[in-house]
């Protein structure tokens, strides 16, 4: 595979003072059964890249001890450690250093913009998929057309869905498992685990819904906590690239950069919206010690840009963590005496644009005003319907101040599909709530 890597990853500009750890080579060739174009201290243990020596070679984020090997055409790979120091390697020797003012400019992308390589994690707006796993076609229970893999492809990166427990195992489920059940959490996180393997300079995130958090065991215990997801975690895979915290509750600043999550291998970031329990399962964090959120389930076109979750959050307070914009809109259905919410795909077009009153992009401006920094999460429904393709993603560009030059979305657009299907998912919410009552 060709590519070309600088990458300037560990540390922000301020932050000159302290080790960097560049990578760098062009049009180099990695071949061999096992190779993969991935570049983190776990790569480099694994052995991956380049014929030289590497040895103590330390930057702020870790320390490699490894010698490389693995088979290259073309460039040989340069690697630049230190604030003002570099650190050559070439051919078939010993790394040594060197005196340097000179840096490279970073042109690796790392959430699919090099500006992003060494800004925190909390200073950065991403697109979350509102029910990541609940993309069927012809089913009221649907918020998104394309599934997880296709979806991180387009640019999201943080997924969000509910989950139910049935029988002792994990499934996501919409609203209840009869309506939409996608399988397993594990099956699911199985294939958001190869995505990140496979794309090493991607940190997401992944808030998981604990539908069932009010129920109670024999001994009125939760019965379902972060532990019940310690087993689909650890058999998708997931575990090892999952960053844990050195706190519970993160401010702004506690956050590290995106360069340093890469370059430690751990680019996944967790969250449990109810009955967190960091004693057993210490790298979930609670939601709400950490991010608040707008309203919920919104079907106010306004779109409120105030603290909807958690509630009696201080002003204060929420100025020190992250938020996310809750800007899925959704239309009430009442059948039979059942009030269930829809996605309200007719509006896309404006609920996912750019301007205008209900416009995603509005709700940005607003938010940004009325807190002094942009959301760092933009939820949506159906992320790949817009005025045009891609626009929920140009919004968050502009909150980000960069510029957003990606093709999206999926294989086809939705914008022709999505605009009919109202009527037709009323009917077969109608059904759906029919067969439930009987």
């Amino acid at each position: 595979m060709l590519f070309h890597l600088v990458w300037l990853g560990a540390l922000a500009a301020a932050q000159s003072s302290q080790p960097i750890l560049t990578l760098s080579g062009s049009n180099r060739r990695l071949t061999g059964a096992d190779a993969t174009p991935t570049l983190s201290l776990s790569d480099f243990e694994a052995s991956t890249f380049g014929t030289g020596t590497m040895s103590d070679l330390s930057a702020r984020t870790g320390t490699v001890n490894a010698t490389a090997s693995g088979t290259t055409s073309e460039n040989p790979l340069t690697l630049l450690v230190g604030g003002t120091r570099t650190t050559a390697v070439s051919g078939n020797v010993t790394a040594s250093t060197t005196t340097t003012t000179a840096r490279p400019s970073n042109t690796q992308p790392c959430n699919n913009y090099p500006e992003f390589c060494t800004r925190r994690y909390s200073n950065i707006t991403e697109v979350c998929a509102h029910n990541s796993p609940f993309a069927r076609k012809n089913n009221a229970g649907s918020n998104q057309q394309y599934g997880v893999t296709q979806q991180l492809n387009d640019g999201i990166r943080m997924l969000q869905g509910q989950t139910h427990l049935v029988n002792g195992t994990l499934y996501y489920c919409h609203t209840s498992c009869e309506l939409l059940n996608v399988g397993t959490v594990e099956g699911y996180l199985t294939e958001v685990t190869e995505w990140v393997r496979s794309h090493p300079f991607d940190v997401i995130t992944i808030i998981f819904g604990n539908f069932d958090y009010e129920q109670k065991d024999a001994n009125g215990n939760p019965l379902v906590t972060s532990k019940n997801f310690l087993e689909p975690i650890e058999n998708s895979g997931l575990k090892q690239f999952i960053y844990q915290p050195p706190k519970t509750a993160m401010t702004l600043e506690d956050w590290p950069t995106l360069g340093e999550l890469i370059v430690k291998g751990k680019r996944v970031i967790t969250f449990i919206d109810y009955n967190y329990d960091t004693n057993a399962v210490p790298y979930m964090l609670w939601e709400f010690y950490n991010m608040w959120e707008t309203p919920y389930s919104p079907t106010d076109v306004n779109f409120p840009c105030t603290v909807g979750r958690p509630e009696g959050l201080s002003q204060n307070k929420s100025r020190s963590m992250l938020y996310m914009a809750n800007h899925n809109l959704n239309v009430e259905v009442s059948i039979a005496g059942t009030s269930l919410l829809i996605p309200n795909t007719v509006d896309l077009n404006v609920t996912n644009g750019l301007n205008g009153t209900g416009s995603l992009g509005l709700m940005a401006e607003r938010c940004t005003a009325d807190w002094g920094r942009p959301p760092n999460f933009l939820l949506v429904d159906y992320y790949n319907a817009g005025p045009f393709n891609g626009s929920v993603f140009e919004v968050a560009a502009r909150a980000n101040n960069v510029t957003y030059n990606r093709e999206c979305c999926g294989a086809e657009s939705v914008a022709t599909v999505l605009v009919r299907p109202l009527g037709v998912w009323l009917g077969m919410v109608v059904a759906v709530v029919v067969g439930l009552m009987l």
